[in-house]
């Protein structure tokens, strides 16, 4: 009998396709889960659903079948039961459960517990996915510099990585990456405004705002920065974190789960817009261009 285990992760290391173990399937009215001993793909995330699923095939002698669905999913050693996403009873951490990656195929494929298949991912998809979270990160941290430097009339507790005031942190409301993209919805409320961030100032300055943010980005995409995965484990539950060099600013280590550019020198620019959704909320768009 295979001895369930935590899906080692292969996403972070520029793999694409690995050969692995089943160790479980779980068959449902949509398909079939399928719970490798480790994997190339990226799962959506059940908490902070932000990066997409990867794309990609499963090759079962021979036979390709595509991935319907990648998410997370979490094992009680005990009963063997597989859950998937919204429906995770537990924390990361819980004595006697892990966490894996579900990759859900066709009802028709032809598996069984301890084959051995290929798992291939969509490279140029999730390069897309990558150079749009990571344009996110990098277009987040020009906008903290650049609000740091006018817009805060107060010493504000959270600063981010590059010594800052944490806007992003603050005001976040939600994030979504996709191909070559990042949007972020900030809300501006009355509890940013008592921690010292002059909003009116801001809203009535997005212009000027988005243009130097935007020269930021380009002064620092010219240090062409190696950008580094650092990951505590192999596990999906094991921290990340992104690791860049941004010169005279200083070095930002993100904890983050997603995808990411090996390096600057990928992108031709990055362009930023920001835009008023309403008196209380600023939409960020954020476009990467590949080299």
């Amino acid at each position: 009998m295979t001895q369930l285990a935590a899906t080692e992760i292969l996403f972070c290391h520029n793999t694409w396709q690995s050969d692995s173990t089943v160790q479980l399937i779980k068959e449902t009215e949509q398909g079939k889960w399928i719970i490798t001993k480790a994997t190339p793909f990226h799962p959506v995330s059940h908490i902070w659903p932000d990066h997409p699923e990867d794309k990609g095939v499963i090759l079962i002698n021979n036979e390709e079948y595509s991935v319907l669905a990648c998410q997370t999913g979490a094992i009680e050693l005990a009963t063997g039961e597989l859950y998937i996403g919204k429906d995770i009873p537990i924390k990361r951490g819980e004595e006697g459960w892990v966490f894996v990656v579900s990759h859900l195929i066709s009802k028709d494929a032809d598996i069984a517990v301890e084959n051995t298949v290929t798992l291939r991912v969509d490279e140029e998809y999730q390069k897309a996915l990558s150079r749009g979270h990571s344009a996110g990160h990098i277009a987040y941290l020009a906008l903290n510099k650049v609000l740091h430097a006018n817009y805060w009339r107060k010493d504000a507790d959270r600063k981010d990585e590059l010594g800052h005031y944490n806007f992003n942190s603050y005001a976040q409301e939600t994030s979504f990456v996709s191909e070559d993209h990042c949007e972020d919805v900030y809300r501006l409320g009355k509890t940013l405004r008592k921690r010292g961030l002059n909003s009116a100032e801001m809203m009535a300055d997005l212009k000027t705002i988005e243009e130097a943010v935007n020269h930021q980005i380009i002064e620092w995409l010219a240090l062409e920065s190696q950008v580094t995965m650092q990951c505590d484990g192999k596990a999906l539950t094991d921290s990340r974190y992104w690791i860049v060099d941004f010169g005279i600013d200083g070095i930002a280590k993100l904890p983050c789960g997603g995808t990411h550019v090996s390096s600057f020198k990928e992108y031709a620019t990055i362009i930023v817009k920001l835009e008023e959704k309403s008196e209380q909320e600023l939409l960020m768009l954020t476009t990467s261009i590949k080299k």
